[in-house]
């Protein structure tokens, strides 16, 4: 893939007009015409005979038409130009002896071996937008053809949330960064249409520093303009609980009233012929599914998806709220979650003249969706094998998205050209609980988390408005073997969080099974039932709930020189500065802390080395300049386009989940404080990129990359509430511990560490034919490691989901990164089938052959007394040091669990293998998963030249064929499994441990593991 200029939208023409001898042809006449639309680019050649078209519309086809006076007149057709491609065309003329027509020759399509090309990434084309298996319709099932991308949209072993996303050049990220780094993920909609796009790049070491805000990947959407042809398309595609798998290897799975309509339209055409167009795009969806795939446990139950829960308990538990309280907790199993969403996009390309070129875009999206309680944030709630919850605990996100793009592309001559881009969106985002007002209860049983009911606890009066604004210039000046690009951008969001959590009461803390029934029948838990309600009325009366707001942005500038040293031999050579903005937010803070009650700046805390440390809540990081210079270059080794060798090295600079700052805006009260280091940096890694492609004769090519990443800033949460732990636990598996007095409090800093680095090596091949076929394979191998792998909002949350150094919580440690998979195999098949004059059948194929997810194994618990029960790496006792270990209940109780607890390190490779050490943080890893997808689409042509399309798209062919096959297996879902329950008194542990397990790992009855279909309707013209 070619070097990719600012967050692209556009591509470019280049190339050297020469007569026979070589000799450049100053003021040659170069024009390009893009055929649908009229739309015409032109241009002088300078005085070097070297030409530049940029900024063109992407797609094609175009005509490239070349003249000058006393020389034949010489064109080429059928150019398409890919997102982001400066397409090189080398045009020799003839001297002119006769009046001769012109003279017409093929464009020259070789994509992969381009001078242009130096960082890895992957070009997603129309074509394949529109026949790959999907059933989401989401831009991942594209995206995840990129070797080195993982689920979850991870990229090169990064964080998802550290990706860049853009819609026609704009910012297209959650930048607040809750739960999805797209807008609409909350509510798993997708915020555009699969049916707007035109064509989508995912970049993962673009050495271009016009490219920003990234340490993960960029990904890059261009959507569809209108051209000279009215054109269309309306469309339906549906699923219900017929086309879904009920068997996961042995086990039936109840599939629930499962049902999908996904429906909308396109429509493209002029206002004004070769002048105006416009494009508008409208899409629906309505689904519904079940809200849990696991089952309570039943007198008789079987299965893998049964639960250790009793429904007994859950009935108690649900019974005994409705008698005290008239407390609806809704049922625990069989009930149906939906999912709902409509967006648009409307489009305007205007044609000012050959030079200039205007674009706008307007998208809105209103999107829904119900959810269970959040499944890890301050501790887990399922609903999984250990843990489920009541419906009512759930409740529904709402997302709503409107943006509007603005873009100037302009050519002044033959060496000026200039790209302004405009932008704004607003987003509004909510929550609905299903629950009344009502304390959070969770309920444990053996040290675990067992039942989860009362209110959800994230959701207790949860908005967030978000605004961004953007602006950036791109200009560039062409001289005779140069491209030089100077420019700019400022970015400004503005955020309005009401977050009130705990305002009911319970979020923090558990009550065991056998003490459920004394606490609420406690005079203390009337009252904090009757004080939540109070707590509603008051707050809604008088606007009393909590606000947040913060104001964040980012000034930048940019300077680069793309120099071709030679026909073989190209070098790019840049510098940008990202400065951090924090305008009004100190001020914002101090509204906060004037509205609270307990903040508390001479409260003495401790950093990471022990050393005393304290705060003034309103200092924000400073706003310094990140520098990232960078270097690319690529080499045509032989000088005729059929080997390469590319890449580069330098920094980049990258945004993050802006809810970190909100953080400590939001909370500076002391008994939950949260704060940044003013010494807090922007993430920023140092990337390296080689590559070499190699075209082998018979329509094969073949890639290979190599990437090393090494962090320079890192982020990570560390309790500055803790002081180095000088006691010791007692027992086998002894580690230090904190004393009463050395955690007095909490402070949950957001700070940097330069721990972390990664390895990534892929190899591909693919063959194109000439018959309409085509395929590709490619592995991928990486190596990715960190200090912390953020996948929380809340900063104690950060703080406790990452497995924590045994010596001291504070010291960061390098270990294996959460995200993304060492090994990974992935290809696709593409084939055509026309016969009559306008039928064709098209199939397409995706596979996928991945080993599974890093996971650690930590107590359900805090046996350092470091406030976290979740990030404690277990203890792995042998045989013999079981016996020296104290569980709960009586002598047969224990001897029971110290059996199973036996048996359950036994079942596991890594437990059994390590018996007599600590686990290690993210040291285990789920099985392989492999995963075929197909879809097969018919099309009938009418004599109108309009045609219908029929499609069926099947997931996880292989667990169609057969009920073992597709199937995968997990031991976590959200990087931490918790088997085992502790609790410490005076040093000494006392462990519970649930018989019922038997296993580490299970099967995952989600969708991931079953068959899917989806059928489809399309109507072209």
């Amino acid at each position: 893939m070619p070097t990719l200029k600012a967050q692209v939208t556009t591509s470019a023409m280049t190339g050297y007009i020469m007569d026979e001898n070589n000799e450049p042809l100053p003021g040659a006449s170069v024009i390009a015409t893009h055929i649908p639309s009229g739309t015409m680019y032109g241009v002088l050649a300078r005085e070097d005979g070297g030409y530049t078209l940029p900024n063109m519309r992407i797609g094609g086809p175009y005509s490239l038409a070349v003249s000058f006076i006393g020389y034949e007149k010489e064109t080429a057709d059928d150019i398409y130009l890919k997102l982001g491609e400066k397409y090189r065309k080398d045009v020799k003329l003839k001297v002119s002896t006769t009046e001769l027509g012109a003279v017409t020759v093929l464009a020259n399509e070789n994509r992969i071996i381009n001078s242009d090309r130096t960082g890895a990434a992957t070009f997603i084309t129309n074509e394949q937008l529109r026949v790959m298996p999907t059933i989401t319709r989401s831009t991942a099932d594209l995206t995840r053809l990129n070797p080195m991308a993982a689920e979850g949209g991870s990229f090169a072993g990064r964080n998802d949330q550290f990706n860049n996303y853009s819609l026609d050049g704009a910012i297209f990220n959650n930048p607040f960064g809750l739960d999805a780094a797209t807008p609409g993920g909350q509510a798993d909609a997708q915020p555009v249409s699969l049916d707007a796009l035109d064509q989508v790049v995912v970049a993962i070491a673009p050495y271009d520093v016009a490219q920003s805000g990234f340490t993960g990947a960029s990904v890059d959407m261009v959507t569809k303009s209108g051209t000279n042809k009215m054109t269309g398309t309306v469309f339906a595609y549906y699923r219900n609980k017929n086309m879904l798998g009920t068997k996961v290897d042995e086990t039936e799975v109840f599939r629930g009233d499962l049902e999908q309509l996904q429906t909308g339209f396109s429509l493209g055409g002029p206002i004004v012929k070769n002048k105006i167009f416009f494009f508008l795009n409208f899409e629906l969806e309505r689904r519904s599914d079940l809200g849990s795939y696991y089952e309570a446990n039943t007198p008789g139950a079987e299965g893998s998806n049964v639960s250790r829960v009793d429904s007994a308990d859950l009935v108690h538990v649900s019974s005994v709220l409705n008698e005290l309280y008239g407390y609806q907790t809704g049922p625990y199993q069989n009930f149906k979650h939906n999912t709902d969403n409509q967006k648009g996009i409307l489009k305007f390309d205007f044609n000012l003249g050959e030079n200039h070129k205007l674009t706008t875009t307007f998208n809105y999206l209103d999107a829904s969706r119900d959810k269970p309680a959040h499944p890890s944030a301050i501790g887990r709630r399922g609903p999984d094998f250990q843990t489920l919850q009541f419906e009512n605990s759930g409740y529904t996100i709402n997302n709503s998205l409107f943006s509007g793009i603005l873009e100037l592309k302009s050519l002044f001559s033959s060496k000026f050209s200039n790209k302004l881009r405009a932008g704004f969106t607003s987003f509004e985002d909510s929550r609905d609980p299903f629950s009344t007002p009502f304390p959070v209860l969770n309920i444990s049983k053996d040290g675990v988390r067992y039942i989860v009911a009362g209110h959800e606890p994230f959701s207790i009066h949860n908005r967030l408005d978000q605004d961004v604004i953007q602006i950036s210039d791109n200009f560039n000046y062409y001289l005779p073997g140069h491209t030089i690009t100077i420019g700019g951008s400022f970015e400004k969001f503005s955020f309005d969080n009401s977050f009130n959590l705990n305002a009911y009461g319970g979020t923090f803390g558990d009550v065991d099974l056998a003490d459920f029934d004394a606490l609420v029948n406690s005079p203390q838990f009337a009252h904090d039932v009757d004080t939540a309600q109070t707590i509603f009325d008051n707050n809604n009366a008088n606007d009393n709930w909590a606000l947040a707001e913060t104001n964040m942005g980012q000034l930048a500038f940019f300077g680069q020189d793309e120099w071709t040293v030679n026909d073989q031999f190209t070098l790019t050579l840049g510098l940008r500065a990202d400065i951090p903005l924090y305008f009004d937010t100190p001020e914002k803070i101090q509204e906060n802390i004037d509205r609270n009650c307990c903040y508390d700046p001479s409260i003495v805390y401790s950093d990471e080395e022990g050393n005393p440390v304290t705060f003034d809540h309103t200092v924000l990081p400073k706003s310094t300049p990140l520098w990232s210079p960078r270097l690319g270059f690529n080499w045509d080794m032989n000088g005729d386009q059929t080997a390469q060798l590319r890449g580069g090295t330098g920094l980049f600079t990258g945004r993050f989940p802006f809810v970190w700052i909100g953080n400590q805006v939001a909370n500076p009260n002391s008994y939950f404080y949260c704060m940044t280091d003013p010494e807090f940096k922007y993430p920023q890694i140092w990337r390296s990129n080689l590559g070499y492609d190699r075209k082998m004769g018979r329509g094969y090519t073949l890639t290979l990359d190599v990437i090393y990443t090494k962090d320079l800033q890192a982020a990570i949460v560390r309790n500055y509430g803790l002081r180095p732990p000088t006691e010791s636990l007692q027992g086998p598996g002894s580690r230090p511990i904190y004393s009463a007095s050395e955690h007095p409090t909490n402070a949950y800093v957001f700070s940097n560490t330069d721990l972390g680095n990664s390895f990534n090596a892929s190899i591909q091949i693919r063959k194109d034919y000439a018959n309409n076929m085509g395929w590709m394979l490619a592995y991928n191998y990486l190596d990715s490691k960190d200090a912390a792998s953020i996948d929380a909002e809340i900063s104690s949350d950060a703080y406790d989901r990452n497995p924590a150094n045994v010596a001291n919580s504070n010291t960061a440690i390098l270990a294996p990164s959460l995200y993304g998979n060492k090994h990974r195999v992935v290809g696709s098949l593409y084939k055509k089938f026309t016969y009559g004059k306008s039928w064709a059948t098209h199939i397409a194929l995706y596979a996928e052959y991945t080993q599974g997810n890093r996971y650690s194994f930590t107590y359900s618990g805090d046996i350092n007394n470091d406030g976290s029960g979740l990030n404690d790496l277990i203890y792995i006792p042998t045989s013999g040091e079981l016996a020296q270990m104290t569980f709960s209940g009586d002598v047969a109780a224990q001897d029971a669990q110290r059996t199973a607890f036996n048996s359950y390190i036994e079942s596991d490779d890594y437990l059994s293998e390590h018996r007599g050490q600590i686990a290690e943080k993210y040291g285990s890893v789920s099985p392989w998963f492999n995963r075929w997808d197909a879809r097969i689409m018919q099309e009938f042509g009418l004599t109108n030249g309009n045609n219908i399309q029929l499609s069926i798209d099947i997931l996880n062919v292989g667990n169609l064929i057969s009920p073992k096959w597709g199937v995968r297996q997990i031991a976590t879902s959200t990087g931490l499994a918790q088997p085992i329950g502790v609790s410490v008194a005076g040093g000494v542990p006392t462990y519970s441990f649930d018989t019922s397990q038997v296993t580490s790992v299970f099967d995952d009855f989600s969708l991931n593991s079953r068959w899917q279909a989806q059928i489809g309707l399309r109507y072209n013209f």
